[in-house]
């Protein structure tokens, strides 16, 4: 039997703090997303100003990210070149602002980001998982 890493309360206290803190930083309101490995939902914060729409998508992109093991812009970009039948991949978001998380090789979970512009989004989502894997 395998023993793998998996994300805990903690864990998801840690990412959202540094998530919140980049876009504080930025005044920037968004609703973040932190997902297990199966796409479920784990914790989530829609701070003041960011829209129910923003929740929507976080969540969105999140669970793309958790469950495809591949951050939600690499299949924006896949439909941007061209690929458009990937816009049917079930469960996925094509827009960027959802990352993967992994720890030692193996994906623990996904962050979803929105509110602002997409590569602000991911920025924010990267500084959580940054703050986890750092300390």
């Amino acid at each position: 039997m395998k023993t793998r890493p998996m994300l805990t309360l903690e864990d998801c206290r840690k990412i959202y703090a540094a998530a919140e803190a980049e876009a504080r930083r930025n005044n920037w309101n968004v609703a973040v997303a932190i997902l297990d490995d199966g796409g479920h939902l784990l914790a989530f914060q829609r701070m003041d100003g960011a829209t129910p729409a923003n929740a929507e998508i976080a969540l969105g992109k999140g669970r793309t990210a958790a469950v495809s093991r591949r951050s939600s812009g690499n299949w924006e970009e896949r439909v941007k070149s061209g690929r458009v039948s990937m816009l049917k991949m079930p469960g996925i978001l094509p827009v960027q602002g959802g990352l993967p998380i992994v720890v030692d090789g193996v994906c623990v979970g996904g962050v979803g980001v929105s509110g602002v512009q997409s590569h602000e989004d991911e920025q924010i989502a990267q500084a959580g998982i940054d703050a986890l894997l750092k300390g």
